[in-house]
């Protein structure tokens, strides 16, 4: 049976491909012909050139395949043109699902985000049952992942054997992007972090989201939503893990949201003037006004998902940013939570 994998030259599409190949399965994978393929060194899976946006491509990497991994995602808190992260996410997402639809596709899972469920709610934690709208998405990079989610949804419900997953957020190593949340543990890591804002994630071991992305597919319903979360940490708290994991002191402001939304407006005005992606994008700081805490007891539940500890991938995450050069100093101070997503 062959499988095949999107976004296996991302961060957490790379485990997953590691995870496929770890217990024996025959792997293909989809790279554009622009991809940083350092994330598929040493891996012996078979290449295949497509884009998301493009069908025939699509249909080509699909043959012989059985079982679909679609972890791909343009995953951006501020771009040049966000209908680029449309397209990418939500027509990409639909054109996957045709082609696998007419290759006879047996298993089809999504990779959707923590971010379609964990919206502002009183009283007990978002969980899979929670139903959100668009119109509570922050920014182009939600907005496009609920709707392609609705997408996957549809395709359930019209008979394709789809299951979701909706991870929380990953850390570890091999995350050569970096993703935004890497690129918090990046700025700390050199010293680039003088404070930080009240907010919350829900952070999972990389290594153990993407296994369960393979219970997922053994055991799965479909039509269903499993949330691949670890633990809810404040912002504050995982710092403090960072710091004990890489003997750097850990940031002692607080912010006020007022001020990092200040230093948003500021920096963004500054980076259309430059050309350059804002170091602090508005749509983050809006984003760390709400915790993205989260109930996550489903997949333990129905798939047997068992998270280990974050304070150990926090670990593994900073030595691997050290050891691959990410670590360097004399940059601009950024504000913590700013990036998260």
């Amino acid at each position: 049976m062959k499988t095949l994998v999107t976004g296996a030259t991302g961060f957490l599409g790379s485990h997953v491909a590691r995870a496929l190949l770890a217990r024996g399965e025959d792997v293909r994978v989809l790279v554009r012909p622009s991809s940083d393929l350092r994330a598929l060194e040493g891996l012996a899976a078979e290449r295949v050139q497509g884009d998301l946006r493009d069908r025939a491509s699509l249909d080509r990497a699909m043959h012989d395949v059985r079982r679909v991994y679609h972890v791909a995602a343009d995953y951006r808190l501020w771009a040049r043109d966000p209908r680029e992260i449309h397209e990418s996410n939500v027509t990409g997402t639909r054109n996957l699902l045709d082609s696998a639809r007419s290759a006879g596709v047996e298993k089809f899972i999504y990779t959707s985000t923590v971010a379609t469920v964990a919206v502002p709610r009183e009283g007990t934690l978002p969980n899979e049952e929670t139903q959100s709208s668009v119109g509570e998405m922050i920014g182009e990079y939600k907005r496009s992942k609920f709707e392609a989610e609705q997408v996957a949804l549809q395709a359930a419900e019209a008979g394709q054997p789809v299951v979701i997953v909706n991870p929380t957020t990953p850390v570890g190593p091999g995350d050569w992007k970096p993703t935004p949340t890497g690129k918090i543990i990046v700025d700390f890591l050199n010293g680039r972090m003088p404070g930080y804002v009240d907010t919350g994630l829900n952070f999972v071991p990389v290594e153990d989201c993407a296994h369960g992305h393979l219970l997922a597919a053994e055991k799965g319903r479909v039509g269903q939503r499993y949330i691949l979360g670890g633990r809810n940490l404040t912002l504050k708290q995982m710092l403090d893990m960072l710091a004990a994991a890489s003997g750097r002191l850990a940031p002692r402001w607080k912010f006020p949201h007022v001020l990092a939304y200040a230093a948003g407006f500021v920096d963004s005005g500054v980076s259309r003037l430059l050309g350059r992606e804002p170091q602090i994008p508005l749509d983050g700081v809006r984003m760390a006004r709400h915790k993205m805490f989260v109930d996550s007891s489903k997949a333990e539940r129905e798939l047997g998902f068992a998270p280990g500890p974050v304070e150990a991938a926090i670990e593994r995450a900073a030595a691997w940013y050290e050891a691959n050069g990410y670590v360097v100093a004399g940059r601009t101070p950024a504000v913590a939570g700013a990036r998260a997503a």
